[in-house]
């Protein structure tokens, strides 16, 4: 994904705030063999890449004074009740640069696993992105989780995903992080004692 950052010359909160009133955003990109550059962007053509999930977790071109530079999106300040971007950070990126970055998860076969068409069950998603560590240029833009083999009682857990290859989960100390469930509806005990029941009698 591609967006166009211009040189920000006056810093501090009152100029932040007046360029914010001309329908720009106050950004910064770090990182990198250069200094840290204070940057703004158009406000709306930003709001609406935010809206993107590759926007957040795949590496980004930006334009700056005719020089493309590859970067990562690394912290965005929202108004708390307007729509609103107040600041961005941006961090540079090449080839040799590792990032810890949360990834999107992308559920896919949920519908033809024996666990929802036989016993519907009911999916429980745990965890709808996951932490990796890798090169940036080897970041992907999405993981894809796989249900399709998922039967009733069945768990996913983070160490079961097929991660590309070079990428690896960060668990932050923690070897058994869910994924996802599949949870036998609530009704299924009781029909089962019914039936029990009945037999007996």
């Amino acid at each position: 994904m591609e967006f166009i950052a211009f040189e920000r010359a006056k810093q501090g909160t009152g100029a932040s705030r007046r360029l914010r009133n001309t329908g720009r955003t106050p950004a910064i990109v770090f990182g990198g063999s250069s200094e840290p550059k204070n940057i703004e962007i158009d406000h709306n053509a930003l709001w609406f890449a935010l809206k993107k999930e590759t926007f957040h977790s795949s590496i980004l071109e930006m334009e700056l004074d005719g020089t493309k530079e590859k970067v990562l999106l690394r912290d965005v300040q929202y108004h708390p009740f307007k729509q609103l971007v107040l600041h961005v950070d941006f961090q540079r990126v090449d080839e040799k640069t590792r990032v810890h970055k949360k990834v999107p998860l992308h559920f896919e076969g949920e519908e033809t696993s024996s666990a929802v068409k036989i016993d519907k069950c009911l999916i429980n998603k745990v965890m709808t992105e996951v932490e990796v560590e890798c090169l940036a240029t080897n970041l992907p833009e999405n993981i894809t989780v796989d249900l399709s083999t998922l039967t009733k009682g069945d768990t996913i857990h983070v160490r079961d995903l097929k991660l590309p290859a070079g990428t690896k989960a960060v668990m932050h100390g923690r070897t058994n992080l869910t994924v996802v469930t599949a949870v036998a509806p609530r009704g299924a005990a009781v029909v089962v004692n019914a039936a029990d029941a009945a037999s007996a009698e």
